[in-house]
Parts: C-alpha cells; sequence; structure tokens
C-alpha cells in the first residue's frame, strides 16, 4: 500500500512540473523537416523551399543555435516559412509547445 501511495505522490508531482513548466524564448529560423538546418539564414530562397517541402507534406521545425524544434502549433508558422522568427513556448523532449510566434526584430 504504502509503494502504491508513494508512486501516486511521484506521479502527481512530475505532472505538476510539466504542467506549470515556464515559457521560454526561443530564436530562429523557421524552416522545414525535410531540409532541416540546411536553411541557417533567413532569405527568400528559404522561404521558397521551406513552403514547397510543407506543401509536400513536411512539417514546420525552428532552427536555432544549431539545433532543431519540432513545433506543435503548425497553422501558426504558414506567414513564416524562411524568416527569423521569436517563439515563446514550452519545450519538452525536442518540441516547443507554441504561445506565440513573431518576426524576430533585424539585428
Amino acid at each position: 500500500m504504502l509503494k502504491k501511495l508513494s508512486l501516486a505522490v511521484l506521479t502527481a508531482e512530475a505532472f505538476a512540473v510539466l504542467t506549470f513548466a515556464d515559457a521560454q524564448t526561443f530564436t530562429g529560423i523557421v524552416s522545414d523537416d525535410h531540409c532541416g538546418a540546411k536553411h541557417s539564414a533567413a532569405n527568400d530562397e528559404a522561404a521558397t523551399c521551406v513552403a514547397k517541402c510543407v506543401q509536400g507534406g513536411a512539417k514546420y521545425v525552428l532552427v536555432s543555435s544549431g539545433k532543431i524544434y519540432q513545433l506543435d502549433a503548425q497553422d501558426k508558422f504558414k506567414d513564416f516559412a524562411g524568416k527569423s522568427v521569436t517563439v515563446k513556448g514550452t519545450l519538452n523532449e525536442g518540441t516547443i509547445t507554441v504561445e506565440s510566434v513573431g518576426e524576430a526584430p533585424a539585428q
């Protein structure tokens, strides 16, 4: 009985941590899961390629600091293909649960 209670408490604590994880801000290039990090700069060529790949069934991803992140809210990225963006969301096992996305400020 004590083992079951301990397991229930640990499960509840783990769920609470996942549920209340802090949102992070990520800045990078919107690419696709076919080309991945090939699009490491925001430009018209990248935008055209990403749009074509997504039309062919690929999914949008974020390339940031050499890492590729999956994005849960695919519909939010249509206008940002091949562009530099800032994404606010929660990272869990390589996927960002997106709260918001916007074009990154020019540097």
